[in-house]
């Protein structure tokens, strides 16, 4: 039996923020965007349902006039990505049956 994959990381755009932050202490909006060429509205839906679940830390503020919002991962998002991967890492090393 293969352990299941977490809906909220499944999404590429979600599971690509989670994977930027596992690297990097914090990111803001414009540095995703730029990485995963997502559009505004979208990577701003996918950042707050992150947010929701508790697996980043949003912090917005300003950059002079110009408003910043910076994410970093929680121990709760480190440890869904952990999980995740390892329910990857399951589903890659298949016992060598092929039915």
């Amino acid at each position: 039996m293969f352990e299941t994959l977490d809906p909220l990381l499944h999404s590429e755009l979600r599971l690509a923020i989670i994977s930027i932050l596992i690297s990097v202490e914090e990111a803001d909006f414009n540095y995703f965007k730029e990485k995963t060429n997502a559009t505004s509205g979208n990577l701003s839906v996918q950042i707050d349902k992150l947010n929701e679940a508790g697996y980043i830390q949003v912090e917005k503020g300003f950059a002079g006039k110009r408003t910043r919002t910076v994410c970093k991962i929680t121990p709760k998002g480190v440890s869904a990505f952990e999980r995740y991967v390892e329910a990857l890492k399951g589903y890659l090393n298949l016992s060598g049956s092929k039915d």
